[in-house]
């Protein structure tokens, strides 16, 4: 049986380790706050974005010379290029790790293609670093999403495209829903699936639609990697909440048992004691 001293020394233990947890969730509930403004105001832009090449392709739709756009050119996936958004911290519950489970299951479902890893974030990368994997890319202490990020890595994906040297371009992370809720979404970037026109609409173009959709192009896959980062940071901070919340409610039980430990110890203690006095008592007698 553990003595009062051991039992208070693991009490005033857990108690620390609570404020800890306490404080990272305040962090990440104000940091998730920031995010979310982030996800929300982007949406708008990718909408419309999207909205824009609809039109542009419907209205080049006539010219053969679409189908020639290097971006929107479909070869059979001999060498595949995943993109994995995963964090550079842990303590996210199982924000990481179903990631890297996902990214482990499509190296596998898309064999005996070859699959080539963008890593961004350090979970990621230390873990398919020490397995051996191709590795393309790496990109830590991204916490702080800016849109020259999403297009360096972009511009690097679209000339690798273009060189034939991959077939395919995806994109697996953590979309936010809600504090509660993230999904594991897997997004195909390259070679793009234009966005179906939904009403017919007549423009006037300035510039020729093909050499507008050319140039569309590029920035719609710097965009949905924008925005991958952007949903990717809010489901981080949302996870890292939710866990640190879970983790301070289950310090909080193991403080109130401790204590009802400590205090059955020190009453058998007490009891003992006066036991022994009793029985030194009688004796004397």
């Amino acid at each position: 049986m553990p003595s009062l001293i051991d039992i208070r020394r693991r009490i005033r233990s857990v108690r620390n380790t609570q404020q800890i947890t306490r404080a990272m969730k305040m962090v990440s509930a104000a940091k998730l706050r920031r995010a979310q403004d982030r996800v929300i105001a982007s949406r708008p832009y990718g909408a419309a974005l999207r909205g824009l090449l609809a039109d542009v392709a419907g209205a080049a739709a006539s010219d053969e010379r679409v189908a020639t756009q290097p971006l929107l050119a479909r070869r059979p996936e001999q060498r595949v290029q995943l993109v994995l958004i995963t964090s550079d911290k842990g303590l996210a519950g199982a924000f990481n790790s179903n990631l890297i489970k996902a990214a482990q299951r499509f190296a596998a479902e898309h064999q005996p293609a070859a699959t080539d890893f963008v890593l961004i974030g350090r979970k990621g990368r230390d873990f398919f670093r020490k397995r051996g994997v191709p590795i393309t890319g790496e990109h830590l202490g991204m916490a702080k999403v800016q849109y020259e990020d999403a297009e360096a890595i972009g511009r690097k994906l679209i000339e690798r495209f273009r060189n034939e040297e991959i077939d395919a371009v995806y994109v697996l992370y953590n979309e936010f829903k809600s504090v509660m809720a993230q999904k594991t979404t897997l997004a195909q970037v390259l070679p793009m699936e234009l966005p179906k026109q939904t009403e017919a609409v007549d423009f006037i173009f300035e510039t020729s639609p093909l050499e507008m959709l050319a140039s569309l192009l590029p920035r719609y896959v710097e965009s949905e990697l924008y925005r991958a980062l952007l949903e990717s940071a809010a489901a981080e901070h949302a996870a890292r909440m939710t866990a640190m919340d879970a983790a301070t409610s289950n310090a909080s039980d193991m403080i109130d048992d401790l204590t009802l430990y400590m205090n059955r110890v020190r009453q058998a203690s007490i009891t003992k004691e006066i036991i022994e006095v009793v029985s030194g008592a009688a004796a004397a007698e």
